[in-house]
Protein backbone atom coordinates (compact mmCIF):
# COMPACT_ATOMS: atom_id res chain seq x y z
CA UNK A 1 0.00 0.00 0.00
CA UNK A 2 1.06 3.29 -0.86
CA UNK A 3 -0.26 6.83 1.02
CA UNK A 4 0.22 10.43 0.02
CA UNK A 5 0.28 12.92 2.85
CA UNK A 6 0.06 16.62 1.93
CA UNK A 7 2.12 18.74 4.54
CA UNK A 8 2.06 22.53 4.25
CA UNK A 9 4.26 24.61 6.21
CA UNK A 10 3.13 27.48 8.34
CA UNK A 11 4.29 29.91 10.64
CA UNK A 12 5.36 28.92 14.22
CA UNK A 13 2.37 29.20 16.95
CA UNK A 14 4.75 31.17 18.84
CA UNK A 15 5.84 33.66 15.81
CA UNK A 16 5.20 37.23 16.19
CA UNK A 17 3.36 38.13 12.78
CA UNK A 18 3.21 41.20 10.65
CA UNK A 19 1.65 42.48 7.78
CA UNK A 20 3.84 43.00 5.02
CA UNK A 21 4.43 46.12 2.98
CA UNK A 22 1.57 45.55 0.62
CA UNK A 23 -0.91 44.30 3.03
CA UNK A 24 -1.38 41.26 1.47
CA UNK A 25 0.04 38.69 3.76
CA UNK A 26 2.49 38.91 6.63
CA UNK A 27 6.43 39.41 6.81
CA UNK A 28 7.22 35.60 6.58
CA UNK A 29 11.47 37.24 7.09
CA UNK A 30 12.97 36.12 10.71
CA UNK A 31 9.82 34.12 11.66
CA UNK A 32 9.81 30.43 12.64
CA UNK A 33 8.05 27.73 10.55
CA UNK A 34 6.34 24.38 11.70
CA UNK A 35 4.04 21.58 9.94
CA UNK A 36 0.74 22.69 10.04
CA UNK A 37 -0.65 20.59 12.88
CA UNK A 38 -3.61 19.05 11.17
CA UNK A 39 -1.12 18.06 8.88
CA UNK A 40 0.90 16.27 11.45
CA UNK A 41 -2.43 13.91 12.40
CA UNK A 42 -2.47 13.04 9.06
CA UNK A 43 1.10 12.02 9.03
CA UNK A 44 0.48 10.43 12.45
CA UNK A 45 -2.63 8.44 11.18
CA UNK A 46 -0.41 7.31 8.01
CA UNK A 47 2.37 6.09 9.84
CA UNK A 48 -0.42 4.25 12.36
CA UNK A 49 -1.26 2.16 8.89
CA UNK A 50 2.37 1.61 8.39
CA UNK A 51 3.19 0.47 11.61
CA UNK A 52 0.04 -2.01 11.42
CA UNK A 53 1.47 -3.40 8.49
CA UNK A 54 3.24 -2.96 4.80
CA UNK A 55 3.12 1.02 3.72
CA UNK A 56 5.36 3.31 1.71
CA UNK A 57 4.43 6.84 3.09
CA UNK A 58 5.35 9.93 1.06
CA UNK A 59 4.95 12.80 2.37
CA UNK A 60 5.00 16.21 -0.38
CA UNK A 61 4.92 19.70 0.45
CA UNK A 62 5.07 23.34 -1.46
CA UNK A 63 7.47 25.97 -0.81
CA UNK A 64 10.47 27.56 -0.77
CA UNK A 65 14.46 26.25 0.70
CA UNK A 66 12.57 26.57 4.42
CA UNK A 67 9.80 23.71 3.83
CA UNK A 68 13.14 20.88 3.41
CA UNK A 69 12.58 21.23 7.10
CA UNK A 70 9.04 20.16 7.53
CA UNK A 71 10.01 17.28 5.15
CA UNK A 72 12.92 16.37 6.83
CA UNK A 73 10.74 16.30 10.21
CA UNK A 74 8.32 14.15 8.62
CA UNK A 75 11.09 11.92 7.38
CA UNK A 76 12.46 11.41 10.90
CA UNK A 77 9.08 10.80 12.68
CA UNK A 78 8.98 7.64 9.89
CA UNK A 79 7.63 8.90 6.65
CA UNK A 80 9.90 6.72 3.43
CA UNK A 81 9.87 9.64 0.87
CA UNK A 82 9.41 12.97 0.66
CA UNK A 83 8.54 15.27 -2.79
CA UNK A 84 9.16 19.27 -2.33
CA UNK A 85 7.49 21.15 -5.56
CA UNK A 86 10.37 24.45 -4.98
CA UNK A 87 9.36 26.59 -8.09
CA UNK A 88 8.99 30.07 -8.53
CA UNK A 89 6.01 29.73 -10.92
CA UNK A 90 4.09 28.20 -7.73
CA UNK A 91 4.16 30.81 -5.35
CA UNK A 92 1.28 32.70 -5.28
CA UNK A 93 -0.83 30.17 -5.80
CA UNK A 94 -4.83 30.32 -4.71
CA UNK A 95 -6.14 27.30 -3.54
CA UNK A 96 -6.72 25.77 -6.51
CA UNK A 97 -3.87 26.49 -7.85
CA UNK A 98 -2.16 24.59 -4.73
CA UNK A 99 -4.77 21.95 -5.53
CA UNK A 100 -3.36 20.98 -9.45
CA UNK A 101 0.18 21.34 -8.26
CA UNK A 102 -0.79 18.61 -5.68
CA UNK A 103 -3.07 16.74 -7.48
CA UNK A 104 0.07 16.64 -10.24
CA UNK A 105 1.76 14.87 -7.62
CA UNK A 106 -1.21 12.31 -6.44
CA UNK A 107 -1.59 11.10 -10.10
CA UNK A 108 2.35 10.53 -10.78
CA UNK A 109 2.30 8.46 -7.17
CA UNK A 110 -0.74 6.60 -7.88
CA UNK A 111 -1.01 5.94 -4.38
CA UNK A 112 -3.99 3.74 -2.53
CA UNK A 113 -4.83 6.70 0.33
CA UNK A 114 -4.05 10.13 0.11
CA UNK A 115 -3.89 11.94 3.18
CA UNK A 116 -4.55 15.91 4.10
CA UNK A 117 -5.31 18.06 7.08
CA UNK A 118 -8.48 19.64 7.78
CA UNK A 119 -7.43 22.97 7.02
CA UNK A 120 -4.20 25.26 7.48
CA UNK A 121 -3.53 26.80 10.52
CA UNK A 122 -2.88 30.03 8.69
CA UNK A 123 -5.87 29.68 5.79
CA UNK A 124 -8.42 28.05 7.17
CA UNK A 125 -10.12 27.27 4.17
CA UNK A 126 -10.70 23.53 4.55
CA UNK A 127 -10.70 24.20 0.50
CA UNK A 128 -7.73 22.20 -0.89
CA UNK A 129 -8.74 18.37 -0.01
CA UNK A 130 -11.55 18.66 -1.54
CA UNK A 131 -10.31 20.33 -4.97
CA UNK A 132 -7.49 17.70 -4.92
CA UNK A 133 -9.87 14.45 -4.53
CA UNK A 134 -12.11 16.23 -7.42
CA UNK A 135 -8.92 16.47 -9.95
CA UNK A 136 -7.84 13.19 -8.81
CA UNK A 137 -11.10 11.76 -9.59
CA UNK A 138 -11.27 10.03 -6.24
CA UNK A 139 -14.34 9.69 -3.48
CA UNK A 140 -13.02 11.68 0.02
CA UNK A 141 -14.25 12.43 3.84
CA UNK A 142 -13.35 15.49 5.63
CA UNK A 143 -12.94 15.42 9.06
CA UNK A 144 -12.11 12.05 9.97
CA UNK A 145 -11.57 11.50 13.91
CA UNK A 146 -11.11 7.76 13.23
CA UNK A 147 -9.81 5.42 9.94
CA UNK A 148 -10.10 1.59 9.15
CA UNK A 149 -8.72 -0.35 6.60
CA UNK A 150 -10.40 -3.95 5.69
CA UNK A 151 -11.38 -5.79 2.09
CA UNK A 152 -9.96 -3.28 0.02
CA UNK A 153 -12.03 -0.26 1.24
CA UNK A 154 -11.76 2.09 3.77
CA UNK A 155 -14.38 3.30 6.45
CA UNK A 156 -14.00 6.45 8.14
CA UNK A 157 -15.91 7.99 11.30
CA UNK A 158 -16.41 11.88 10.33
CA UNK A 159 -17.63 14.86 12.49
CA UNK A 160 -20.75 16.89 11.43
CA UNK A 161 -22.05 19.72 12.35
CA UNK A 162 -23.07 20.13 15.87
CA UNK A 163 -21.08 17.31 16.83
CA UNK A 164 -23.02 14.48 15.07
CA UNK A 165 -20.96 11.85 13.78
CA UNK A 166 -21.15 10.09 10.60
CA UNK A 167 -19.89 6.58 9.44
CA UNK A 168 -18.91 6.45 5.75
CA UNK A 169 -17.33 3.47 3.34
CA UNK A 170 -14.61 4.60 0.35
CA UNK A 171 -13.59 2.30 -2.27
CA UNK A 172 -9.68 3.15 -2.49
CA UNK A 173 -8.16 4.98 -3.90
CA UNK A 174 -9.75 8.13 -1.79
CA UNK A 175 -8.54 11.08 -0.11
CA UNK A 176 -9.37 11.75 3.92
CA UNK A 177 -8.72 15.02 5.19
CA UNK A 178 -7.88 14.23 8.86
CA UNK A 179 -9.34 16.56 11.49
CA UNK A 180 -7.38 15.12 14.66
CA UNK A 181 -6.56 11.45 15.15
CA UNK A 182 -4.91 11.84 18.25
CA UNK A 183 -8.15 12.82 20.29
CA UNK A 184 -9.07 9.01 19.43
CA UNK A 185 -6.63 7.17 20.77
CA UNK A 186 -6.02 5.55 24.16
CA UNK A 187 -4.94 7.19 27.33
CA UNK A 188 -3.57 4.70 30.31
CA UNK A 189 -4.69 6.47 33.25
CA UNK A 190 -2.61 5.68 36.45
CA UNK A 191 -2.95 6.79 40.38
CA UNK A 192 -0.36 6.17 43.08
CA UNK A 193 -1.69 2.84 44.24
CA UNK A 194 -1.38 1.72 40.44
CA UNK A 195 2.30 2.83 40.45
CA UNK A 196 3.24 1.29 43.77
CA UNK A 197 4.03 4.61 45.34
CA UNK A 198 0.72 5.28 47.29
CA UNK A 199 1.96 7.51 50.31
CA UNK A 200 5.01 7.93 49.43
CA UNK A 201 4.55 11.13 47.23
CA UNK A 202 2.38 14.05 47.72
CA UNK A 203 2.08 16.77 50.36
CA UNK A 204 2.49 14.62 52.91
CA UNK A 205 5.25 12.75 52.02
CA UNK A 206 7.00 16.15 50.98
CA UNK A 207 10.34 16.39 52.35
CA UNK A 208 10.60 20.03 51.57
CA UNK A 209 7.81 22.84 52.19
CA UNK A 210 7.37 26.29 50.96
CA UNK A 211 6.99 28.67 54.00
CA UNK A 212 6.21 31.94 52.52
CA UNK A 213 6.65 33.42 48.75
CA UNK A 214 7.00 36.76 48.33
CA UNK A 215 8.83 39.72 45.74
CA UNK A 216 12.16 40.55 46.70
CA UNK A 217 12.02 43.80 48.75
CA UNK A 218 13.00 47.13 47.14
CA UNK A 219 15.91 48.37 48.43
CA UNK A 220 16.75 52.49 48.60
CA UNK A 221 17.03 54.68 45.81
CA UNK A 222 20.29 54.83 44.04
CA UNK A 223 22.55 57.76 45.17
CA UNK A 224 23.84 59.61 42.13
CA UNK A 225 27.70 61.01 42.31
CA UNK A 226 28.05 64.19 40.37
CA UNK A 227 31.54 66.38 39.55
CA UNK A 228 34.71 65.71 38.01
CA UNK A 229 36.14 62.34 36.94
CA UNK A 230 38.57 62.69 39.58
CA UNK A 231 35.67 63.84 42.07
CA UNK A 232 33.55 61.07 41.27
CA UNK A 233 36.27 58.32 41.53
CA UNK A 234 37.60 59.94 45.01
CA UNK A 235 33.67 59.72 46.30
CA UNK A 236 33.49 56.45 45.09
CA UNK A 237 36.41 55.17 46.83
CA UNK A 238 35.27 56.52 49.61
CA UNK A 239 31.62 54.96 50.01
CA UNK A 240 33.13 51.67 49.22
CA UNK A 241 35.15 52.30 52.29
CA UNK A 242 32.66 53.26 54.45
CA UNK A 243 30.73 49.86 53.57
CA UNK A 244 33.98 47.80 54.59
CA UNK A 245 34.35 46.89 51.02
CA UNK A 246 38.49 47.46 50.89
Amino acid sequence: MKIVVCLKQVPHSDARLDVNGDETWIKEDGIKFEINSYDTYALEEALRIKDAGEAEVVVVSIGPDRVTQALRTALGMGADRAVHIKDSEVEGSDALGIAKTLAAVVKAESPDLVFAGLMSDDGNFSAVPPMVAELCDMPSATSCLKIESSNGAITVERELEGGAMEVVELPKPCLLAVQMAAKKKPIDEKTAADLGISGQVGAGAAKMTIEKIYPPPKGEGAEILSGSTDEIVSALVGKIKEQGLL
